[in-house]
């Protein structure tokens, strides 16, 4: 199918660059549709239902960090050294105090 584009006028041409580019999409649709159905096949195979299989997540959970600094105040108050500083550490900064006079 050969078409002239010389032959066509401004509006002709964006309108077959519209209908070109649903049929592209629909296109891309159908092929994501037929490897979804495969995939489902195969799963089904297995004993499994696709969605079963794609749900797994693996979340990596960060181990809290271990606290270096306490206010001297109250102990029970620490920082770990990470994130922004509490306030207790930047006063005591202030007050002329280094951190490692802070350290736990």
């Amino acid at each position: 199918m050969e078409i002239d584009l010389n032959a066509l006028s401004l509006n002709d041409l964006r309108n077959l660059q519209t209908r070109v580019s649903k049929a592209i999409a629909n296109f891309e649709d159908r092929r994501k549709k037929e490897a979804l159905a495969e995939l489902e096949e195969k799963a089904k195979e297995f004993g499994f239902s696709l969605s079963e299989l794609t749900s797994v997540s693996v979340t990596r959970k960060r181990a809290p960090a271990v606290a270096k600094y306490a206010n001297p105040a109250d102990k029970t108050e620490t920082w770990s050294g990470r994130g922004r500083k509490p306030r207790w550490f930047a006063a005591a900064l202030a007050a002329g105090k280094s951190p490692d006079d802070l350290t736990i």
